[in-house]
């Protein structure tokens, strides 16, 4: 049943794919339909896929490195596809629609990692845990389309204006959507953080104990705070905010690997 999942999940995601390479190439409306609706069926597939892995592991799809990267993966997907029913926008779709597949070719064709004894289970550690990884998709949809935001930027003011360009979104739309992504990643991380201090009060009796974890999470928030902040501003707006955006993703990146590797026993998970 899991390589039935495998297949079928590839097929959709690769199907999508191509119909959103096609929207974007011929600007028609009929590709773009079928391209959301694959991506939508793609995501439940995933889902199953992702419940099949945590029953042959016997334990929670994050467990191991391939199930977080995984999991991640189709939060991503969740969260484009989330944003693109807001923002009545596919285009971008074409530049997403990859870290999505990769992210589930690499982790389910990959063997099963080690499993690591985590600092806690139950529903409201897993909880935390899954609130943390969609925050990380949602800075990382932001990055992606920080990206998108530079590149039409420059191919405009280079006036290298070939066909794909027009149907890419206005810059403008790029900085509400690669806002929007922000504000989903910080109301999941602040909501996952209260569930890990009611985690640590429950289990240790005390809320407040060093943890550089805490202190790179702190400055996560702090960051892209001040990146919504500066973002509506006459002078940071534009460019220079998206290059923020891009900076405050490499410290996720830090805290998902480093921190959580090496520095933070009490959050490693993987």
């Amino acid at each position: 049943m899991e390589r039935l999942y495998l297949v079928l999940t590839i097929m959709a995601y690769g199907l999508s794919l191509g119909s959103y390479l096609r929207y974007l190439l011929t600007g028609k409306e009929f590709p773009g339909r079928v391209a959301s609706l694959l991506l939508a069926l793609g995501l439940i597939v995933h889902y199953f896929a992702l419940l099949e892995r945590s029953r042959g592991l016997h334990t929670v799809p994050y467990h191991d490195l391939y199930g977080s990267m995984s999991l991640f993966g189709w939060l991503l997907g969740v969260t484009y596809l989330g944003l693109e029913i807001y923002h009545r926008q596919r285009s971008v779709g074409t530049f997403v629609l990859p870290f999505v597949l990769v992210f589930f070719l690499v982790s389910h064709l990959a063997p099963a990692g080690r499993i690591v004894e985590t600092p806690a289970r139950g529903a409201t550690f897993a909880f935390h845990v899954t609130l943390s990884i969609l925050a990380y998709a949602a800075f990382g949809l932001s990055f992606v389309l920080s990206l998108i935001f530079l590149a039409e930027q420059r191919l405009l003011r280079n006036r290298d204006l070939g066909a794909v360009v027009w149907r890419l979104p206005p810059l403008e739309l790029l900085e509400r959507m690669s806002q929007s992504g922000v504000i989903v990643g910080l109301a999941a991380i602040i909501a996952g953080t209260t569930l890990g201090f009611l985690w640590v009060d429950r289990l240790q009796g005390t809320v407040w104990y060093f943890d550089p974890k805490y202190i790179v999470t702190l400055l996560v928030l702090v960051l892209y705070a001040a990146y919504l902040f500066l973002a509506r501003s006459a002078t940071w707006r534009g460019a220079r905010a998206s290059k923020l955006c891009i900076f405050n993703f490499a410290l996720v990146i830090f805290s998902f690997t480093v921190v959580n590797l090496f520095l933070s026993h009490n959050h490693r998970y993987f």
